[in-house]
């Protein structure tokens, strides 16, 4: 909990841009999760800095979020505040071969920047949902390519918000689905990604395929978090959870999709707490008939129920 007194300090600095018990279902694709303590959207890198710097003088605890997607928030709610850098939205193209994009940036517009203007080396990434400081967070990626082929360095905030570093991409330690090595509290302000220029039309057919796909093999039209589990070496998470006969299998609203079955839907009133009970019981029976221990893709925050 956050003190009142601190809070008054809050909104003296932040004004409108800070709100307390804020319901997390209102900013999380799945629409679930309790109230976190405080939001705060702040407005540029040094009202950012200063947040940092009050929570960690207070020892508040500090939660980045994106747009929401592969995340579940607990209906218990989030300790502390809740960061969302949604005005963090610069997008330029540096040179020829740099494209520079702040963590804000959504995944529409990314995509609709470099059709327009020819830049290719994005395509893959048509239709991931999210924002750019998310895709890098998770090392998003479909296939054999991810956002560390062609991330050329990112620009970040230290935990205590004393400080903006740039780190090249060779310091950088990617993994699947995942940044690793980075300070707990860090907060990924920009990219620069490599481009190239492309014809248009290319770029463009590339991007249409991809959406195409994508809307035939995955459930677009219903609240979902994107993957729930990394696929395992050598196989996919969605091939054992329907071969263990797991399509459809439900918890309240919760639903595992007909369309794939490494998405779970919800389909109407689910909590968190019936998502997570049917995560486990997935994990449970897949290991139980193939011996495979299910990882999460999905990213869980907030208080223990």
């Amino acid at each position: 909990m956050i003190e009142n007194s601190l809070k008054e300090r809050f909104v003296e600095k932040f004004q409108h841009r800070v709100q307390f018990d804020v319901p997390m279902k209102r900013y999380t694709s799945l629409r679930v999760g309790g109230p976190a303590d405080a939001m705060l959207w702040p407005e540029n890198r040094e009202e950012l800095s200063e947040a940092l710097r009050i929570c960690a003088q207070h020892k508040i605890p500090v939660t980045v979020i994106g747009g929401g997607f592969n995340t579940i928030a607990t209906d218990a709610g989030i300790d502390g505040v809740v960061l969302q850098l949604k005005k963090f939205r610069k997008l330029e193209l540096e040179s020829d071969s740099l494209l520079y994009a702040e963590a804000g940036v959504s995944h529409h517009r990314i995509t609709k920047f470099c059709s327009e203007q020819g830049l290719g080396g994005l395509e893959f990434c048509a239709g991931i949902p999210g924002t750019v400081g998310g895709w890098l967070i998770m090392n998003a990626g479909i296939g054999e390519r991810e956002i560390k082929d062609i991330t050329h360095s990112i620009e970040l905030m230290e935990p205590n918000g004393s400080e903006v570093r740039c780190l090249q991409r060779a310091d950088l330690d990617f993994h699947y689905r995942h940044l690793a090595k980075l300070a707990p509290g860090t907060v990924l302000l920009a990219a620069r990604f490599s481009v190239e220029s492309r014809d248009t039309q290319r770029i463009q057919d590339e991007v249409h395929r991809l959406q195409t796909r994508r809307a035939a093999t995955q459930p677009l039209d219903i609240p979902t978090c994107g993957s729930v589990f990394r696929n395992p070496p050598g196989d996919h998470a969605g091939r054992l959870i329907e071969a263990a006969g797991l399509k459809g299998e439900r918890e309240g609203d919760a639903i595992i999709s007909q369309i794939h079955a490494n998405f779970v839907e919800n389909r109407g009133k689910a909590s968190a707490t019936d998502l997570l009970v049917l995560i486990q019981r997935v994990q449970e029976i897949v290991a139980q008939k193939t011996g495979i221990q299910l990882e999460p893709e999905v990213r869980i925050v907030g208080r223990e129920e």
